[in-house]
């Protein structure tokens, strides 16, 4: 059984940078041919794609979120990082890491999520 579980600050001050961690149990994230995504949702607001990293170490980011955001990777510790920098009360979300297969528009397994408030 494949678990993710997020973990990070629950309150981020504006203009700070969030960080947040996803850790993998169950799978190695070098797993070919799985994809790893961090996904988040705004109070009362649909879910948005904000990047992901492939098997391989490869990364890609929503175009709305590219020169703030960074995604990477521990082997070590099968953890995935988010880092998002400069934030605003607009990036107050929950914060899901989820798994999809390359290839298959579904993600099969999730986090619970982690709620981020961003506040003054």
């Amino acid at each position: 059984q494949v678990q993710l579980q997020e973990s990070g600050p629950g309150l981020v001050k504006p203009s700070q940078t969030l960080s947040l961690t996803c850790t993998v149990s169950g799978d190695s994230i070098t797993t070919n041919p799985y994809y790893w995504s961090w996904i988040r949702q705004p109070p009362g607001k649909g879910f948005e794609w904000m990047g992901g990293i492939h098997y391989s170490g490869n990364t890609d980011y929503a175009p709305s979120l590219k020169s703030r955001i960074s995604i990477s990777r521990d082997t070590a510790k099968n953890q995935i990082t988010l880092q998002l920098t400069s934030v605003t009360p607009e990036d107050t979300c929950a914060y899901y890491c989820a798994r999809a297969r390359l290839g298959i528009n579904e993600y099969d397994y999730w986090g619970q999520g982690t709620q981020v408030t961003v506040y003054s």
